[in-house]
């Protein structure tokens, strides 16, 4: 911490953004449960973070996530291992929904969020193949009214499945964003026009929607 302190006064010296990364040990004492139940769990001797969706939540898109405690993020990067398995009892229309929400601001009532559906990744569907990729933001531009008013712009396709460790990253700056898969050179997702704009600032969540047995891990995130 120190060394970042320095960092950061130095780049303010010299007039320089000041860019700095954090290797965030996922530990449930730096996790807030945001209408999910959080655990630890060992997957493929992994250690790793258990997200679930309170079932009490009916809504979709919504604020549900393990936000991590102490983390300021505006632009930069946030990269993260995922694996996601479905529910016991997840209704037919659960994809494996898992992502991240970041920019939450402190009563959580505005986030953005980029999310995965492994299911539809390698389905014989070409439409919902289209729809592996979500973004959405939080509480005025849910999926739904995104599809409706922009088809296809704020989703896309992504070689994803279930019950598989899937390497996400997220390039943050001002009002755009791009979601990399799998070490992808290329984004899978990019989006011009965040909608909560460029000044919003705030945690990360680890996000999961219903059906979802989301697990996480190996969380990087690099300041800007």
């Amino acid at each position: 911490m120190k060394r970042i302190i320095l960092l950061l006064i130095a780049c303010l010296i010299i007039g320089i953004p000041p860019v700095y990364s954090q290797i965030v040990k996922l530990d449930i004492a730096k996790l807030q449960a945001v209408s999910v139940f959080v655990s630890s769990a060992k997957i493929m001797k992994k250690d790793t973070i258990r997200v679930i969706k309170d079932p009490a939540v009916k809504e979709f898109d919504e604020a549900t996530f393990a936000k991590l405690k102490g983390v300021n993020f505006k632009n930069g990067t946030i990269e993260v291992k995922v694996l996601s398995r479905l529910l016991k009892d997840a209704p037919e229309t659960a994809r494996g929904f898992i992502g991240i929400a970041f920019r939450i601001n402190e009563n959580n009532s505005k986030f953005e969020c980029m999310y995965i559906r492994p299911t539809n990744g390698r389905v014989e569907v070409q439409l919902r193949r289209n729809r592996a990729t979500q973004y959405f933001s939080y509480p005025a531009f849910k999926f739904d009214r995104l599809r409706k008013d922009s088809p296809g712009e704020y989703e896309s396709y992504a070689d994803v499945g279930l019950n598989e460790w899937i390497d996400l990253k997220i390039e943050v700056k001002g009002v755009k964003a791009k979601l990399f898969v799998n070490g992808s050179k290329q984004p899978v997702l990019i989006v011009n026009d965040l909608k909560h704009g460029a000044d919003l600032s705030g945690a990360i969540g680890l996000w999961v929607e219903f059906g979802t047995e989301g697990y996480f891990a190996d969380l990087k995130i690099t300041h800007e």
